[in-house]
């Protein structure tokens, strides 16, 4: 009989861009993700007020995570979904190749993502060009908000950032992800961005 293989060893990583947010439901998913497939999690990296346009020379947690896979302390890294890790193609790639070149995985719980798989990989390809167009989209947005708050006869009246979703829109993100339905394609049935049905679903609305 072979000898039997040791379960993976994972670290889980959350993240979320702005301090008045929390990561409690990204791990509390990503735990049970982990003991669902026989992983031991043996680290647990999580970032508060980070953007996810920032490489890994400014997210220490980031940095602190590759640098243990460099050490071959940990065989899969976990995250709730792509635009967790990053939202600029260089960067996921970058991140990718570390983690590849290590021998360890990468695994995405919304995107059920497993670059351990050539599958996978391609994925993870694709998946990083939408995270960096939205991001595009929503700094096209912030800078014509911004330019719309100039030119307003009453400053400070108009919302400048990532705009908001209506509670019933948040509802139905919910209830349509609950039923199975993808994320591309629950975003086009409400009509958001992809970025906004997952931060609703990590937000646990």
């Amino acid at each position: 009989m072979p000898p039997k293989s040791k379960p993976l060893r994972a670290a889980i990583y959350a993240r979320v861009s702005t301090n008045d947010q929390n990561c409690e439901n990204q791990l509390r998913d990503l735990r049970a993700a982990a003991e669902a497939q026989g992983w031991p999690v043996v680290a647990e990296y999580v970032e508060a007020g980070v953007s996810g346009a920032r490489g890994r020379v400014d997210r220490p947690r980031l940095d602190a995570m590759l640098q243990a896979v460099a050490q071959k302390k940990i065989d899969m890294v976990m995250a709730w979904s792509v635009d967790r890790l990053g939202r600029s193609m260089i960067d996921l790639m970058h991140t990718l190749q570390a983690v590849r070149e290590k021998g360890a995985g990468m695994y995405l719980h919304q995107n059920k993502l497993d670059t351990t798989t050539k599958d996978g990989r391609a994925m993870f390809g694709m998946l990083g060009i939408f995270a960096e167009y939205e991001r595009e989209v929503i700094q096209e947005r912030v800078k014509a908000g911004m330019a719309r708050a100039k030119a307003s006869p009453t400053p400070g009246k108009l919302a400048i950032g990532r705009p908001k979703v209506d509670a019933s829109v948040e509802r139905r993100i919910v209830a349509l992800r609950r039923q199975g339905m993808g994320i591309l394609k629950v975003a086009r049935e409400v009509g958001c961005g992809v970025s906004t049905v997952q931060r609703v679903m990590a937000a646990g609305a």
